[in-house]
């Protein structure tokens, strides 16, 4: 499978930024049936020697290590496995327990699962550049106001500049890779969109479901492009995705969350699909914009994209953020 790569943020949104920024060559499908069937891929992390930790998280269970394999720069991210129901009996019936304190009705033990209860989702970008190292350092996040003005002057030039390589889209839209992970393709290359999971979502309960819809047409970046012209692909991504999921995983549409965010993580118009009880890092108000009111704003304003001030946030590092202050605009 080819490289995949792309931009990612900082730790309260590095769980949503990070599945786009790696370097794999199996996908998790792969991997799933690969150990169904005993074998297992070579343990490139076995020679890792860690450097420091980039940023961790206790309440997501995720953490960023900078080191280096084979004297190159690495990034690993280790994430823990959500629980799922299914494996509750076993869960119980297989793993040991050590006593920790009992008090009355109350008690706490350290539960030792068994191996395959107890995975972590790792994700290796190997070799790893300094930016990729800069970008999962922890962070301070600043809000930035962004007018049309700024738009053109500052953060169009800024992304025409540093955009990294949109090949692995390029690779899925192509069906060079990632094929055996789509869920849902429409091949029209003016309203067509690739449907697949998203990396964060380890495809094992639905109560963390996340999915991309990438758009086939190339030359729409973000959500500053869109104009009247793009209702037609906006709402048969809208409509065909919902229905792709309710067939799929039995999801009504009320129990869905569907936005783009702004800035997104890659300047490749695509359309993030969640469960609505799943709070998925890049959600909030400040960054997730809903694709229906997207629609709507666009039927009642068609320039309403164009002109609109927006905002989102930066972090202290982003070379943006100081495109912002030289300009006086911080």
């Amino acid at each position: 499978m080819a490289n995949n790569a792309t931009k990612r943020e900082a730790v309260c949104t590095d769980s949503d930024e990070f599945s786009h920024d790696v370097k794999r060559t199996k996908s998790d499908q792969d991997k799933e049936r690969e150990d169904e069937e005993g074998s297992y891929s070579e343990n490139i992390l076995a020679g890792f020697k860690t450097s420091k930790v980039l940023s961790d998280s206790a309440r997501e269970k995720l953490m960023f290590i900078h080191g280096k394999i084979d004297d190159q720069d690495a990034v690993v991210v280790l994430e823990k496995t959500p629980f799922r129901e299914e494996a509750l009996a076993e869960l119980f019936s297989s793993s040991s327990l050590r006593l920790e304190m009992k008090n009355d009705i109350y008690s706490s033990y350290r539960l030792q699962a068994p191996p395959h209860l107890n995975e972590i989702k790792t994700t290796v970008m190997h070799p790893a550049t300094e930016k990729h190292v800069k970008r999962y350092q922890k962070q301070e996040s600043f809000l930035v106001e962004e007018t049309e003005e700024d738009y053109q002057s500052i953060s169009l030039p800024y992304v025409e500049k540093h955009s990294l390589s949109l090949q692995w889209v390029y690779n899925i839209l192509e069906k060079k890779a990632e094929t055996e992970r789509v869920v849902y393709e429409d091949p029209d290359p003016e309203v067509g969109f690739v449907l697949l999971p998203d990396l964060k979502w380890d495809q094992k309960q639905l109560d963390n479901l996340y999915l991309i819809a990438i758009t086939r047409q190339r030359h729409i970046k973000s959500l500053r492009d869109l104009t009247p012209e793009h209702l037609p692909l906006l709402q048969n991504i809208l409509q065909k995705g919902k229905d792709a999921i309710l067939q799929r995983y039995k999801l009504p549409a009320a129990k869905l969350r569907v936005y783009l965010h702004y800035q997104p993580s890659y300047y490749h118009l695509h359309v993030h699909f969640t469960t609505l009880g799943y709070e998925a890092a890049g959600c909030s108000v400040e960054r997730a914009h809903l694709l229906a009111d997207v629609i709507q704003n666009l039927q009642s304003a068609p320039r309403y994209y164009r002109t609109r001030t927006l905002y989102f946030p930066l972090r202290a590092d982003d070379g943006l953020l100081e495109q912002f202050r030289q300009a006086g605009r911080m």
